[in-house]
């Protein structure tokens, strides 16, 4: 049999092998068989990130036509604390300037990208030319900086967007809030917990791609991800910080949940997360796409009824973002 026909676990079983057997072992180590398991673990979370967050740490996007890049924009000290901005390659007379989407990657809290394919490409290809700012986003992930810091890196990187729209022909008054996975995770608790979002102005609404975290505590004690143990840990107090269902306590921007119905608790964790808001008296509402959990990412943008149904979200928040949408659904 060949080694690309061998089931998967025994490839991570002869891969483990060679790691366990390198070196003498002192008395009392962990046993052969313990080190063999604790490796295939290791690669099954590896695995389930990567099934959760697609290709997030895949191909780097090609800069569509018509749109024009400021790269590496710095919003703190770190390497990650970095923003670009795409705008369109030929400036826009826009009273007000233009409206600025602001997307946050995913990649399980600690992988991805702000220049990846899946993230900008498409979107970028669409609203951009149309007279639309995309700015994207980096931010520290785990180990260096745990879910909340990542969500206080995320409100950093909108109030120094916001101070700089003006610089770039954006509106710091009409932005709207987007994330994928584990970024959608970090907007939606930056629009729940007033405290994380200190120092950001106010923003139109807000799209939640495909969340993997509304409900922290709720996910934490059911069956879940090995992924998520190392994002949130075992302290019930943390789950609680991190979870934007707890923290929305008072009514936040307007909200719109994508959820995949191929993913088994994706729909009914949006619903809930919606139900608490439309009882706050926020604007809530949950589309769900027969779409893969990657592909909800990845699809924004192309022509089609999600993209329009997104669409139709963000043009009700503004008359200019309704404006500039309309250009970009116009046949070209």
């Amino acid at each position: 049999m060949s080694w690309s026909k061998l089931p998967g676990a025994w490839r991570a079983l002869v891969l483990a092998l060679p790691v366990c057997l390198a070196a003498p072992q002192p008395v009392g180590a962990e046993t052969l068989r313990e080190r063999i398991a604790a490796r295939l673990a290791e690669r099954q979370t590896q695995r389930q990130g990567d099934e959760l967050d697609g290709d997030e740490a895949g191909r780097r996007a090609e800069l569509p036509a018509g749109v024009r890049v400021l790269r590496d924009i710095a919003y703190g000290p770190d390497r990650r604390q970095r923003f670009d901005v795409y705008l369109p390659a030929e400036a826009r007379a826009q009273a007000g300037g233009m409206p600025v989407i602001f997307m946050v990657h995913g990649g399980a809290w600690a992988i991805g990208g702000k220049a990846m394919a899946a993230v900008v490409e498409n979107k970028a290809a669409r609203w951009v030319p149309a007279g639309m700012a995309l700015v994207s986003i980096d931010y520290r992930m785990l180990p260096e900086a745990d879910p909340v810091e990542q969500a206080r890196d995320v409100a950093r990187a909108l109030a120094a967007a916001q101070a700089r729209a003006a610089e770039w022909g954006g509106d710091p008054r009409r932005f709207v809030l987007m994330g994928h996975s584990a970024g959608a995770h970090l907007i939606a608790l930056v629009g729940s917990d007033p405290a994380l979002a200190a120092g950001a102005g106010p923003w139109l609404g807000s799209v939640l791609l495909d969340s993997a975290a509304l409900d922290v505590e709720a996910i934490m004690n059911m069956r879940h991800l090995g992924l998520y143990d190392r994002a949130f840990g075992q302290d019930p107090a943390f789950w609680r910080a991190a979870s934007p269902y707890r923290a929305l306590a008072r009514p936040a921007p307007p909200v719109l949940a994508v959820c995949s119905s191929r993913r088994e608790a994706a729909c009914p964790h949006a619903r809930r997360y919606v139900d608490k808001a439309t009882g706050l008296g926020m604007r809530a509402a949950v589309l769900p796409q027969d779409l893969t959990h990657r592909d909800i990412n990845l699809q924004l943008g192309l022509p089609g009824a999600y993209t329009a149904a997104v669409e139709g979200f963000m043009a009700s928040l503004d008359p200019a973002l309704a404006r500039a949408l309309a250009v970009a659904a116009a046949p070209h």
